[in-house]
């Protein structure tokens, strides 16, 4: 039930009066009751919260509670938008982002069954606060307690619906598991779902912005076992066989759309790990629309020198960095800018993550015997003038994009490798010859992705400099440096989106001389910064003397250096 001084000393009469006068109040900010997308919606809440006699709670005090999930489940709160939390005094408050929800705050009175207090906060913050305090898998939350004990049921071979209402159909708490970790998954537009097995059984994690959030955990090592092999069996994988890894994918669909997914079972100590994949080609493709470096965040430097690179009329370009830096999106982003209609333009890719209108994209199939090499070769015979390679990953295929772009086509590929210089050794290694590498080589480009501050929270950042290397302190040296505090725009992280940072070695006559003397690394590189390249540090560097990122963010993407003379 409701404490009897929470919402206003007035009777009925006198709080519908008020109440009028605040969704007047509201109105003249622009924002409609409940709408807590605009800046102004935080003035407008506090005009209604005062108008009504409300505590109004800024993002500051909202994180003075502590979570009231016994109370109200995790799942129950995030559908409702609304946060349970005790302060410090151990009052219970009920948190909402609209006072003239009533079936929303008697839903709360039936539900809580104890006295508590309202107050409100903008719907942002409430988010926030749920998404700082989530220990649990949002969906999954409801479903760890009933999974103990239960089968994985069978794979009826049809992309599986995924929504709430179809997660609480679904008659095995197993299914229910699995449907509701890919779910939340999604709808926190990861990129990534980890299932870690250890001795009490397994964490689930999701890869957001590049960075992994523990979301839950399986307190059962025999569940554990069952939710793997319930995707073992989307995946069409060997539930039998736990001593090898195994690879597989299958489709699932959201708000009527397929979205693909790629699995990776790896044996562990206690178990069996797995990665899930997420791709969403209907998202990928719209934003591949109109695709350009600029949309990457490259500066303007690097941009330039990316363009010069892509419209060269022959030859190679290495797009270097770790998975999940950006390559392959620098690299449609580079096909977007050349594809004039007037080229034949060929990729070969595992699997193709964009498409793109006039360009014949073909996707590896190692099943059928379709790998990258085999599929190089026929792409050969196509008659193509430009050739984008998913990735090299083996010698043959290595050569064959070398003997590409040494008989006159343009070839965009990867690599994996930690920058540009480790690019040059990699490829020696997997046996190209080094004065083919030399006349076919373009330029190296090394990227990764930095996490931006959330424009909307930013503080002031002293990170301590004094056991920094002398390249870092005189690049930040008198800098007002900036970071996130965390807020609801930003899932109280501090950070909201990333952009791109990238170091490129163009190829000039000296630098091939060198590259064909196996000149040393060190060498190579004293000569490429002569003629002016920068690396991703210093690229960084210039992103937190200006207050874009933070040196923490840097340090978790890049290396210090020594001076930059040395």
């Amino acid at each position: 039930m409701r404490d009897a001084n929470v919402l206003s000393p007035h009777g009925p009469a006198e709080f519908a009066r008020i109440a009028a006068a605040a969704r007047e109040a509201r109105t003249s900010f622009g924002v409609a009751a409940g709408d807590a997308l605009h800046c102004d919606a935080y003035e407008a809440l506090r005009v209604c919260a005062q108008s009504l006699q409300m505590p109004y709670f800024d993002s500051e005090r909202l994180q003075t509670l502590s979570p009231a999930f016994d109370s109200v489940s995790f799942p129950e709160a995030d559908r409702r938008n609304v946060v349970i939390g005790r302060d410090g005094d151990g009052r219970l408050w009920c948190v909402t982002d609209d006072p003239f929800d009533t079936p929303r705050t008697d839903w709360a009175e039936g539900r809580i069954g104890v006295p508590f207090s309202i107050a409100l906060a903008v719907l942002d913050e409430i988010r926030a606060y749920l998404k700082r305090h989530e220990t649990t898998l949002r969906a999954v939350e409801s479903v760890l307690p009933d999974v103990v004990g239960s089968t994985a049921a069978g794979n009826s071979g049809v992309a599986d619906e995924l929504s709430i209402s179809r997660i609480a159909e679904d008659a095995s708490p197993v299914v229910r598991l699995v449907n509701s970790m890919l779910y939340d998954a999604l709808k926190a537009a990861a990129s990534d779902v980890h299932l870690e097995t250890d001795a009490a059984g397994t964490t689930i994690k999701y890869r957001v912005d590049g960075v992994l959030d523990a979301a839950g955990h399986i307190d059962d090592p025999a569940t554990s076992e069952q939710v793997i092999s319930r995707i073992k069996v989307l995946a069409e994988l060997d539930i039998a066989e736990k001593r090898v890894p195994q690879d597989g994918r299958f489709q699932v669909r959201i708000d009527g759309r397929d979205i693909d997914l790629r699995v990776s079972i790896m044996p562990a100590v206690h178990g069996e790990d797995a990665v899930v994949r997420i791709l969403d080609r209907k998202r990928l493709t719209d934003e591949a629309r109109g695709l350009r470096f600029e949309s990457l965040g490259f500066d303007g430097s690097t941009i330039a020198k990316l363009r010069m690179l892509s419209r060269l009329p022959y030859g190679l370009l290495l797009v270097t960095g770790p998975t999940g830096s950006g390559k392959t999106t620098t690299l449609y982003a580079a096909l977007s800018e050349v594809n004039s209609g007037l080229d034949k333009i060929v990729t070969i890719e595992d699997p193709v993550e964009y498409q793109l209108a006039g360009v014949v994209q073909i996707p590896v199939n190692e099943r059928r015997g379709l790998t990258f090499s085999k599929g190089l070769r026929s792409i050969l015979r196509h008659d193509p003038d430009k050739i984008m390679v998913g990735e090299i990953r083996d010698g043959e295929t290595a050569q064959i994009a070398v003997q590409a772009a040494l008989t006159g086509h343009l070839v965009f590929t990867t690599v994996h490798a930690n920058s540009v210089f480790d690019v040059i050794g990699r490829m020696l290694h997997i046996g190209v010859d080094p004065f083919n590498l030399v006349s076919a080589l373009n330029g190296v480009v090394a990227q990764r992705l930095l996490r931006v501050n959330c424009a909307h929270c930013l503080a002031a950042d002293a990170p301590d400099l004094a056991d920094r290397v002398p390249a870092d302190r005189e690049a930040l040296a008198g800098k007002s440096l900036m970071r996130g505090r965390g807020c609801g725009h930003c899932r109280g992280t501090g950070y909201r989106g990333r952009r791109a940072i990238a170091e490129i070695l163009a190829f000039d006559d000296d630098l091939r001389e060198a590259l064909a003397a196996r000149a040393s690394a060190a060498a190579m590189r004293r000569l490429a910064r002569a003629r002016g390249m920068r690396t991703m540090r210093q690229v960084g560097l210039d992103l937190v003397a200006s207050g874009v990122t933070t040196l923490a963010e840097l340090d978790r993407v890049s290396f210090s250096e020594g001076p930059v003379d040395a």
